[in-house]
């Protein structure tokens, strides 16, 4: 008969799991030995939420749920970030916490708490097993849950008893992976949506991340070539349609790039594909959009339709069966003449390219990020994954780098938990051991999963990481100093740390690099190197682009 951990692995196996992320604790003993008996590949990390982060990078990257374990109580409430970070992004992952012995609850028995209570808000799914027969019914359950519709995070709390418990009846395991059917668009939608792009003179495509989701990149680049309409991308799927595609013009994201925002700000027509009209499109207002402008909206969460804005066309589909159906209707037609609003576009985009390359070429001391970043332009691999982390340093990377290819660039998501795209990270390397991960991380950032690093070490993942050193919370700083009209600033200063240092005491490789001289070289041996390899760049704090879009909001 299977105990409690057979049942649970067994049933991740069915489902196609090949690997797990956790952090070792008293509740997990017996199911983390289960799982390395049945060939299970465990990946360890130093803290709770990086393990359910690095569960995330695998949710987000394969479109299958990651999975992560860790203990309960204090293990628990240390995944909880991991898991509102997944969930706000929509990756599917199933985070599993252990707990106290089903047999003592309620009676202040040791790491006895409510975990239930704590992630309800942030899961999609989240239950406790009554019993050992259950489990291989939860788990089922867990994974539905989180490919259905939008995707998100489901949570079992599984008390340490179950998992030792022998189960003489139990429900049947999975039969095999998840198929979600998706919602088709209706034809009616479709035909209005036509109409809307035939009458529009200075339409916009936005596409986010149900773009990714869907697996609709053939299809969007498609779809934009057909009506020759400029595309913006942002969140996931940055890359979907490369930048280099003569009408792919990059982040739709305001505070990154002057010809989105001048673009928003005058389309006559927005379409937006899986992706809510959310803080960063400033909800569909008139700061970014012009009142008159008529919307029309893909999303496969019907509620999402019309919230934040009122919609000329509103189509709940899943976005690749609503751009299917796109084409086909559009098939035997002619794109539209709309190379005046193309070049009026276009030249808004090349004027802030040639804006941050002479900001670039002004001497600084210490060096500018863009110093960085404009050898990192022509150095960064064709296959690399660009794992962006948080601080104003990141800011000037996202706007002067381009998306290339599909998931190849990877963000903190919606709630923006610094540290987050470190773990992450990892997890594009292991997989895709063959190119790299490269992390971009202020030194902020890099604070909150440092120990990582070990990790990196012990699984052989040679990462690449490049922090941008300025001694502080740089956004924070700048925001303070242009909010005050003071330089004085409160909490925002820190040590200028030398993490290459660091790494190397894990047992990693690391340089510093202090002047724009250094930056090639560093570059290259980082890239030609089979560890771990930090480059600590020492930079001036610079006010982003982003930065300054925030303060300009206040005033």
């Amino acid at each position: 008969m299977p105990n409690g951990a057979e049942l649970f692995i067994a049933s991740l196996k069915k489902l196609g799991v090949s690997h797990i992320f956790t952090l070792v604790g008293d509740h997990l003993n017996e199911i983390l030995r289960v799982a390395e008996r049945e060939g299970l590949v465990i990946a360890d990390t130093r803290h709770e939420s990086a393990a359910v982060h690095m569960a995330d990078g695998w949710g987000r990257i394969t479109r299958q749920p990651g999975v992560s374990m860790v203990t309960g109580a204090p293990g628990h409430t240390n995944s909880l970030s991991g898991i509102a970070t997944a969930h706000t992004t929509g990756s599917p992952i199933l985070a599993m916490s252990g707990m106290s012995s089903s047999k003592m609850r309620d009676r202040y028995a040791f790491q006895d708490m409510e975990q239930l209570a704590m992630v309800q808000a942030i899961t999609k799914y989240a239950a406790m097993p009554a019993e050992p027969g259950q489990i291989p019914f939860h788990i089922h359950k867990a994974f539905l849950e989180s490919l259905s519709g939008r995707n998100g995070a489901s949570h079992l709390s599984v008390p340490v008893d179950l998992l030792t418990t022998k189960s003489e009846n139990h429900y049947p395991l999975p039969d095999g992976p998840i198929e979600i059917r998706k919602p088709g668009p209706d034809s009616n939608e479709i035909s209005r949506l036509i109409d809307l792009i035939d009458k529009a003179e200075r339409p916009v495509v936005i596409a986010g991340s149900g773009t990714w989701w869907s697996g609709a990149s053939s299809e969007l680049q498609t779809f934009v070539e057909k009506t020759s309409m400029p595309l913006f991308t942002v969140c996931l799927a940055r890359g979907v349609v490369s930048d280099d595609h003569p009408l792919c013009f990059g982040y739709a994201d305001p505070t990154l790039s002057r010809a989105a925002a001048k673009a928003f700000k005058e389309a006559d027509v927005v379409i937006v594909l899986g992706k809510k009209l959310d803080y960063r499109l400033r909800l569909g207002g008139a700061r970014l959009f012009s009142p008159e402008a008529k919307f029309a909206q893909v999303d496969i969460h019907p509620e999402e339709l019309g919230l934040n804005r009122r919609l000329e066309v509103g189509i709940y589909s899943d976005v690749k069966l609503a751009l299917q159906a796109l084409n086909d209707a559009l098939q035997d037609r002619t794109a539209p003449d709309r190379s005046d609003w193309l070049a009026k576009v276009n030249k808004t985009d090349e004027a802030w390219r040639q804006e941050l390359e002479s900001i670039a070429a002004a001497p600084s001391d210490p060096m500018h990020p863009l110093h960085l970043y404009m050898q990192m332009r022509t150095w960064v691999p064709a296959d690399a994954t660009l794992c962006w982390d948080g601080g104003d340093f990141v800011h000037w990377g996202r706007c002067s780098i381009p998306a290339r290819r599909p998931m190849h660039w990877l963000r903190l998501g919606a709630l923006a938990g610094l540290g987050a795209c470190f773990p992450i990270g990892l997890t594009a390397q292991i997989l895709r051991p063959n190119s790299r991960a490269i992390i971009i991380s202020g030194d902020g950032s890099l604070g909150f999963y440092a120990a990582e690093m070990d990790t990196a070490v012990r699984l052989g993942l040679p990462v690449i990481i490049i922090v941008g050193n300025d001694g502080g919370w740089g956004i924070e700083r700048e925001l303070q100093k242009g909010t005050y009209n003071d330089e004085h600033t409160v909490a925002c200063e820190l040590l200028r740390t030398r993490y290459d240092l660091v790494m190397k005491g894990f047992g990693g490789e690391g340089e510093h690099v202090d002047h724009p001289g250094q930056i090639q070289p560093a570059l290259d041996r980082a890239l030609k190197s089979d560890k771990p390899y930090l480059i600590n760049v020492n930079i001036a704090g610079a006010r982003s682009p982003f930065t300054q879009y925030q303060l300009a909001g206040k005033k």
